[in-house]
This record gives structure tokens, C-alpha cells and sequence, in this order.
């Protein structure tokens, strides 16, 4: 990773987030000033907290997010209140104060009813109300930081620092003889790691003038479904994979819809002099061996 220009400090929201903790772990790496501010510390809907949080930064990386899906549908204002309007007022203040904002999105601001994977400028369409909240937050972005601002499609993130569905599975290894997945939804599971190194890059892509502002996705190459993302990383973790047994979605009836196919396209990777992240398969690989992933497969006893 290229760190020559790190002219000012990164400022980091939602920093107590699985995604939040790993883009700081990456920035100190690099030996990048920053600051990390959790939910407690910093309330993005304050707009004199996020003009102060925001002064003097150069780039804001924004992990702070309402991330209950299924909570959303009998909640959208208060999650519309965070994914919208939090991230207007973080426009605002990062527009004010000449800072970059690389804010993450998802892939349910698309209808996820497609064939091929979603281009950037797909024709946006969510199913759900978390979809509709975050939408509201994009077209923040895109009208008050038409050049600054940075959309980042992320889905299917799990990593180490927060509940995610490669932990679950690896939990349930140990109490059940079988698992039964969802094999009719289609997406790229991406590692949260993985996602903020792309972060970083492009936000010092974004500092030395290289990146165009707007939408990029940030998820992993390739496509598989959840029972094939619980087969690989049974696979990986020496257990048998067809302890993993195929279901429907019908099968697990949530409140929130949620989107059959979630494969991103990434072409707009390249006007900012980057490669698209690595094949699913390559990530899953390398969290896989990280210690709060091997710890799960230990005895209570060992842990």
C-alpha cells in the first residue's frame, strides 16, 4: 500500500464496529494519523458534534451505520435517521471543511432481482426499509460532495471484531451434526479486512487526486450462495462440508425481504488505478486462519 501522501488526519465513525475496527487497525499500520469514534463518543445526527469531529480532517471514512435489517421495518424513521440524514450531516461537514468522505453502503439499495452483476450506475431500487434508509444516505453524498465524496457497496461482511455468519457457523459446528443454508440467495462474501485496505487505498487515491468521486462496490470477486459460504469455510476449518445441507429462503421467513442476487460489479475500480478485491474464496482463506476464527473450533475448556 502506497502511504506516501498522508497530508492530515483521518477521522474514522462507527470505530467500535466490526468494519470501524478494522479500518483503524489498517491506517495504524500505515502509519496514518487518525482518530476512531464510536456511537457513544460521536452522534452523527448532531450537526455541531460533526462539524467539530469533522474540522481538520482530510479524510472521513464513514462505518457508522443502523445496521438491524429486520428492525428497520418497524423502525425506518430512526434507521433513516442514522443512514440518511446522519450521513447528509456528515456531507455537510466534510463539503465545509474541504474533508473527503468515504461513506459504506450496501448492496440492498438495489432490488436484487438481476441476472449479472449490478453495475455502479445500476437503477437503484430497495426491497426493504434498510435499503431505502441507506439509499437516502448515497444520494446525500452524491448531491453535496459530487467530487469529495466516495459511496463504497459493501455486502455478506463478516471478519472478527462483531457477530457475523462465518462465526456462526463455525459456533454451530460444535453443538449440531447439521446446518441447514439458504442456497437460493446469490452474493460475494467479503472480508471486513479486506474491505478496509480497499478503504484506505482509495481514500489516499482520493488525496493524491486520482480517484474519481462516486459509487465503487467494495465486495469480493467471485459469487457463491450462504450454504456454499458455510461449505468453504467448513472446508477450510477441516470439517466436513456436507454437514451443510441446502435450504430455501422460504424456509427462514424474516420480517425484511431480502435480495436474491447481490452480486456487485466492479469496473469502476479502475479509474481510480485499482484492482477489484480478491476472489471470495482468496479472503475466506486468509480470515479464516485469524486466532477469533481458529478459536471458535477449540473446546470451551481451550478457549
Amino acid at each position: 500500500m502506497n502511504t506516501e501522501t498522508r497530508s492530515g488526519r483521518w477521522l474514522v465513525t462507527g470505530a467500535a464496529g466490526m468494519l470501524g475496527q478494522d479500518v483503524l487497525a489498517v491506517l495504524e499500520d500505515a502509519g496514518i494519523e487518525a482518530v476512531g469514534l464510536r456511537r457513544a463518543d460521536l452522534d452523527i445526527t448532531d450537526p455541531d458534534a460533526v462539524r467539530a469531529a469533522v474540522d481538520g480532517a482530510a479524510v472521513v471514512v464513514n462505518c457508522a451505520a443502523w445496521t438491524d435489517v429486520d428492525g428497520a421495518e418497524t423502525a425506518e424513521a430512526a434507521a433513516t435517521a442514522v443512514n440518511g440524514t446522519g450521513v447528509r450531516v456528515l456531507a455537510e461537514a466534510c463539503a465545509a471543511a474541504g474533508a473527503r468522505l468515504l461513506h459504506v453502503s450496501t448492496d440492498y439499495v438495489l432490488p436484487g432481482d438481476a441476472s449479472e452483476p449490478y453495475r455502479e450506475d445500476a437503477e437503484t431500487g430497495p426491497v426493504n426499509a434498510y435499503g431505502r434508509s441507506k439509499l437516502v444516505g448515497e444520494r446525500a453524498v452524491a448531491e453535496l460532495l459530487p467530487q469529495d465524496g466516495y459511496v463504497v457497496r459493501t455486502a455478506w461482511l463478516y471478519g472478527e471484531h462483531g457477530p457475523n455468519f462465518v462465526a456462526t457457523m463455525l459456533k454451530l459446528a460444535a453443538q449440531r451434526d447439521t446446518l441447514d443454508v439458504v442456497d437460493d440467495q446469490h452474493g460475494q462474501p467479503t472480508w471486513s479486512y479486506a474491505l478496509a485496505r480497499r478503504l484506505v487505498e482509495l481514500g489516499l487515491a482520493a488525496l493524491d487526486g486520482k480517484a474519481p468521486g462516486g459509487v465503487y462496490h467494495g465486495t469480493a470477486s467471485g459469487r457463491t450462495t450462504w450454504m456454499g459460504l458455510a461449505r468453504e469455510a467448513y472446508r477450510l476449518s477441516g470439517l466436513d462440508p456436507e454437514r451443510i445441507r441446502p435450504t430455501t429462503s422460504e424456509a427462514f421467513v424474516r420480517p425484511a425481504v431480502r435480495p436474491s442476487f447481490s452480486v456487485l460489479g466492479h469496473d469502476g475500480w479502475s479509474a481510480a488505478g485499482l484492482e477489484p478485491l480478491a476472489d471470495w474464496r482468496a479472503q475466506l482463506a486468509e480470515a479464516i486462519t485469524r486466532p477469533a476464527f481458529a478459536d471458535l473450533l477449540r473446546p470451551p475448556s481451550e478457549r
